[in-house]
C-alpha cells in the first residue's frame, strides 16, 4: 500500500514539474539561444567557403601572365588550386545542408514551444493527476501517464536535443571549428593577394615609361608571387585537412548527434514506460 502510495504521489510530482517546465518555458529559451548561436556559426563557416570558392574561381578563369619572367604563372595558379577546387564546392554543399537543418532546429523550438503544444502538456498533467487520486477515473491513470509521457516528447525533445548537441559542440568541437575556419579565410586572403597581383600588371593603355615600370615591378612580383605559390601549395594541403574537420564537425552536429539524443529521450521514456506504468 506505502508502494502504491509513494508511486501515486512521484507521477503526480512529475506531472506538475513537467506543466511548470511547459508552462514557464524554462528549456525553451536556452534551447532558442543555443539554435540561433549555432546556426550563425554555421552560416559564417558557409560564408567562409563561399569565398574561398569564389577566390579559386577567379582565379581559375584568369588568363593573364605576367611578364618577363612570368610566364605560366597563372597556368600554375590554376594547377595548384584544381585538387581543393571540387573538395569546396563539395564542402559549400555540406554546408548548406547542415544551416538549413540547423534552420528546421529554429522552427521546431517556435513549433514546440507554441501555446498549444503547453496547452496540450497542461492537460495531460492534470489529467494525470485527476486519474491518480479521484476514483471514479483512476482506471485511465495508465493511458494518462502514457499521453504524458508522448506530450513530454513532443514538448521537450527538440530543446532537449538543441541543448545537449550544443554542450557537446561547446565542449568538444567549437575550438576545431572556429580554428578550421580561420585557416578557409587565411587561404581565401592568399588567393585573393595573388589575384590581385596579377589583375595589377594587366594596363594595356601604358605609356612607354610606364610600360618600362610595369616591366621592373612584373619581374619582381613575378618573384613574389613565386613564392606565394610555393606558400599556397602548403596552405592548400593544410585548408584540405580543415575542410575534412569541418565536414566531419557539421555532419556530426547536425546529423549524428540529433539522432543519438533522439534515440536516448525516446528510449528513456518508453524505459519509464515499461517500469514504472501499472499494467
Amino acid at each position: 500500500m506505502a508502494e502504491t502510495i509513494l508511486r501515486k504521489s512521484l507521477w503526480a510530482a512529475l506531472a506538475i514539474s513537467i506543466s511548470l517546465l511547459a508552462w514557464f518555458g524554462t528549456v525553451d529559451s536556452p534551447g532558442k539561444a543555443f539554435a540561433d548561436e549555432s546556426f550563425k556559426r554555421a552560416l559564417y563557416t558557409f560564408a567562409a567557403s563561399r569565398a574561398l570558392n569564389g577566390a579559386i574561381s577567379v582565379a581559375q578563369g584568369t588568363e593573364i601572365a605576367l611578364e618577363p619572367g612570368g610566364v605560366g604563372i597563372i597556368i600554375a595558379i590554376g594547377e595548384a588550386l584544381d585538387p581543393i577546387n571540387d573538395m569546396v564546392e563539395q564542402f559549400s554543399t555540406v554546408m548548406l545542408i547542415a544551416t538549413s537543418s540547423l534552420a528546421l532546429q529554429n522552427v521546431l523550438l517556435t513549433i514546440t514551444s507554441w501555446w498549444g503544444v503547453t496547452a496540450l502538456v497542461l492537460a495531460t498533467g492534470l489529467f494525470v493527476v485527476a486519474s491518480t487520486f479521484l476514483p471514479g477515473i483512476n482506471q485511465f491513470a495508465s493511458l494518462a501517464r502514457r499521453l504524458l509521457l508522448i506530450t513530454v516528447f513532443l514538448r521537450f525533445a527538440m530543446p532537449v536535443l538543441v541543448i545537449g548537441t550544443t554542450w557537446v559542440f561547446d565542449t568538444f568541437l567549437a575550438a576545431e571549428q572556429a580554428a578550421a575556419t580561420a585557416v578557409l579565410q587565411a587561404t581565401t586572403v592568399e588567393i585573393e593577394t595573388i589575384n590581385n597581383e596579377t589583375d595589377k600588371n594587366t594596363d594595356a593603355d601604358q605609356s612607354l615609361l610606364d610600360r618600362l615600370d610595369a616591366a621592373l615591378d612584373n619581374a619582381w612580383n613575378s618573384i613574389q608571387i613565386g613564392d606565394r605559390l610555393d606558400r599556397l601549395q602548403e596552405s592548400l594541403s593544410n585548408a584540405s585537412e580543415h575542410i575534412i574537420n569541418l565536414i566531419v564537425i557539421f555532419l556530426l552536429q547536425t546529423l549524428a548527434l540529433p539522432v543519438i539524443f533522439l534515440w536516448l529521450i525516446a528510449d528513456a521514456l518508453k524505459s519509464i514506460a515499461a517500469r514504472t506504468i501499472a499494467k
